[in-house]
């Protein structure tokens, strides 16, 4: 019998998407785990792998389609196993043409459709996670019965684990996110003056940066702290630092020294590693940390796990890897979703200092300026200093001043005495 392959639910707030680009045709052999489709989710363009090993007979949704609903057939399959079923299924669908045409009398073939029912023992005797899925659910320690498949016929996938693990349904709790839905009809009917411009549509991945952004600041308290922080002490670490680290083609920059010490301020301040739920304030065991890249797609937040445990080097060296996947819109759910503070760094474009807007559902972000010479009182004199300002965002319904100036302190004594990092 054929399979029904149906658009997936790549990430938990994901309610549809765009079919951007079929890389199989109808007549190609896929197995478990081939690419078969590019889905631009509301986060990223994401890849769509086979869970079963089959033939593709039918193309139900082509390439460019916006809006397909998560569960809506875009595909079919016919396993290796039921060659003959194929062409019935799609004898089956122009039924209505057969009888206008009675002369196709040999369309009698279709009645062996029946017997094709014969494999269902098969398909149902099959486990119902594709192989990458329970491979996947055996690492996180993802009990798979207790896990609701989006898979074709409602098997468990590579994407469901990641939903199910790391704790990716809390963003899902922001549901109020359907009220600004209002301001795209509005902003619609912005008048143009008679002014030349050029109209280009949003991409998914645009239009959730612009809900999400509008909900936060309209529906979180925020409260701002800056700091003026000295880095002399740390960019000669970090100078320092890469010598010693060339053999192993490891190159630290300053953001990934901000990272870690981000990460071991939350650690120091504990009460600012949280989030405001409802009716109730989730306190975090560790610290992972949403780092904003500039992806062509749109601003998007890869995340290191659990930084303030790990080393300078490896933050450094999972920072590119993430980077670079994030410009290539090839970033999977598990490596965005999530985070229990975020990073923004606008230091490379020269920006002294600026205010970031909160990732819900996280309760704070720190925004982080250039590094520049200023006159600066070092020991009770006046000198000239490396100086940086950074700003933390607050959301005060879960994080009191007092506790966000004790974050900024931590964060701003961490960057000065820069060996804390290495500990």
């Amino acid at each position: 019998m054929p399979i029904e392959i149906k658009m997936p639910a790549l990430s938990p707030t994901m309610e549809e998407g765009t079919l951007a680009k079929w890389l199989v045709k109808v007549g190609d052999k896929v197995s478990s785990g081939d690419i078969m489709a590019e889905i631009e989710t509301d986060k990223a363009t994401m890849e769509f792998e086979a869970v079963d090993e089959g033939t593709i007979v039918a193309i139900s949704v082509p390439e460019g389609s916006e809006g397909v609903k998560v569960g809506a057939v875009i595909a079919t399959l016919a396993t290796d196993d039921e060659d003959a079923a194929p062409a019935a299924p799609k004898a089956a669908a122009p039924a209505p043409k057969a009888e206008a045409a009675p002369a196709p009398a040999p369309v009698a073939a279709p009645a062996p459709a029946p017997v094709a029912a014969t494999p269902k023992a098969s398909a149902e005797d099959r486990v119902v996670a594709s192989p990458l899925a329970k491979r996947l659910a055996a690492e996180l320690g993802v009990d798979l019965s207790k896990v609701t498949g989006t898979g074709p016929n409602g098997r468990i996938v590579k994407a469901d684990i990641e939903a199910a693990a790391g704790g990716a349904v809390a963003p899902s709790s922001p549901a109020p996110v359907a009220a600004p839905a209002a301001a795209p009809a509005a902003l619609a009917a912005v008048p143009d003056f008679g002014i030349p411009y050029e109209a280009e549509k949003l991409n998914n991945v645009r239009k959730t940066i612009a809900r999400r952004l509008t909900e936060a600041k309209q529906t979180i308290p925020h409260i701002y702290l800056t700091v003026d922080v000295r880095l002399d002490a740390l960019l000669k670490l970090r100078g320092e630092l890469n010598k010693a680290l060339e053999p192993q083609s490891v190159k630290l920059s300053v953001n990934d020294l901000m990272i870690k010490a981000l990460a071991k301020a939350l650690e120091i301040v504990p009460k600012c590693n949280v989030s405001f739920a409802g009716d109730e304030l989730r306190k975090y065991s560790r610290s992972d940390i949403s780092v904003a890249v500039a992806a062509p797609s749109g601003l998007i937040t890869p995340i290191i796990v659990d930084a303030g445990a790990k080393s300078v080097s490896q933050i450094s060296k999972e920072m590119t890897a993430l980077a670079g996947k994030a410009r290539e819109g090839k970033l999977q759910p598990h490596e965005y979703q999530g985070g229990t503070a975020s990073l923004s760094n606008l230091g490379m474009f020269g920006i002294k200092q600026f205010d970031a807007v909160i990732n819900p559902p996280q309760a704070m972000i720190l925004a982080v300026g250039a590094g520049e010479q200023r006159p600066y009182v070092v020991d009770g004199a006046l000198s000239v200093a490396t100086v940086m300002s950074a700003t933390g965002s607050f959301d005060h319904r879960a994080i009191d001043g007092a506790d966000g100036a004790a974050l900024m302190q931590a964060f701003k004594q961490l960057v000065e005495q820069p060996l804390g990092l290495l500990a």
